[in-house]
This record gives C-alpha cells, structure tokens and sequence, in this order.
C-alpha cells in the first residue's frame, strides 16, 4: 500500500464506515469541563458560569474589546461621512474642521482604551493573555486606507 496522507486514511475510513458506531455519534460535543480545574471547585464554577459569571480580567478583556470596537466604528463612520461630504463639493474648511475633531475625539479614547491596557497587564494569570497597545495613527491610517 502507498504511502497515504493521514487526510486520505480517514476519508477511506469514513467511507467505509467505521466510525458509524462511535459512541456519542450525533450528539454535541461537551466542552464545558475544564480537565485542569480543581475537581472540589468544579461544581461551584459550573454554577458561576451558568449565571453569567466569570473572571475579573476576562471582563476586562471583553470591555476593551467592546470600547475599541466602537471608537473604531466611529472613526469609519466619521470618514466616510468626510469622503461624502467633501464629493457633494461641500464646505472644505467645515468638513476638514469636522474630521479633526473626529480624529481627536478618536486619539483621546485610545488614550483612555491604552490605560484600561496597562491596567489589564497587570492583573492577566499570564503574559500571553496581556494585550499590546493601539497605535493611534496606525487605526487612522487604516481606516483611511480600507477599500
């Protein structure tokens, strides 16, 4: 027999059938066990988890995420508001005007988004769950860029 890629293995195995029989075949994967978690603690964060609760930091995280999220659209908006505006032959000085007030508004909640940065650094478990701080003039620059 050839050398087979392990892809090739298992679609010949899967035409043959022989995973048919698998237990648990249908039905939806339970990952919600944590295999690392304490097991006396288990029941307790299962109960936390179900109502919604969760760690500090992840919280955190969530909430740059969402802040982040809106300063960006807001800026997208405010350009494609300028790019309409100064096509209809517009005011030149009140859209420039308008657009340096949107990109200010935008530097200061990076600013304030950067500080929730730092402040998440420092609480994470790990350094590989620290964030790297948003460059300003990068997310403009991008967004006047996009297609």
């Amino acid at each position: 027999m050839p050398d087979l890629s392990i892809e090739e293995i298992i679609r010949r195995a899967i035409q043959e059938g022989k995973f048919d029989d698998l237990p648990g075949k249908g039905e939806p994967l339970q990952l919600d066990d944590n295999p690392h978690e304490d097991p006396e603690w288990r029941a307790a964060h299962h109960i936390l988890k179900s109502a919604g609760f969760t760690l500090p930091w992840i919280e955190t995280l969530r909430q740059i995420e969402s802040d982040l999220e809106a300063a960006r659209v807001r800026l997208t908006q405010a350009w494609a508001w300028r790019q309409e505006t100064l096509a209809k032959d517009s005011e030149i000085l009140l859209v420039e005007s308008e657009w340096t007030r949107a990109v200010q508004s935008f530097k200061e909640q990076i600013a304030t988004i950067n500080d929730q940065i730092r402040s998440f650094n420092l609480g994470v478990p790990a350094e590989r769950f620290q964030l790297t701080m948003i460059d300003p003039e990068l997310e403009i620059e991008k967004t006047i860029n996009a297609p």
